[in-house]
């Protein structure tokens, strides 16, 4: 299990609802959140999958996500 972390363009509690239904339904993806009150907005992931993998799940969900 490693974390990573990501800067989103998840900006409200309204973006975290839609990006959580495609992170909380991969099963190697064990806690997640985004602190939407930092500027980078960034979203942190305990996780099995790589960083292209999560990428590729909140690209999914509409969003952007950036390695930090």
């Amino acid at each position: 299990m490693k974390t990573l972390q990501f800067n989103t363009n998840i900006k409200c509690e309204g973006c975290k609802a839609k990006v959580a239904p495609f992170l909380d339904k991969n099963e190697k993806i064990k806690e997640w959140d985004v602190d939407i009150n930092r500027s980078d907005k960034v979203l942190t992931v305990m996780t099995e999958l790589s960083q292209d993998d999560v990428i590729r799940v909140v690209t999914e969900a509409g969003f952007k996500a950036e390695s930090i």
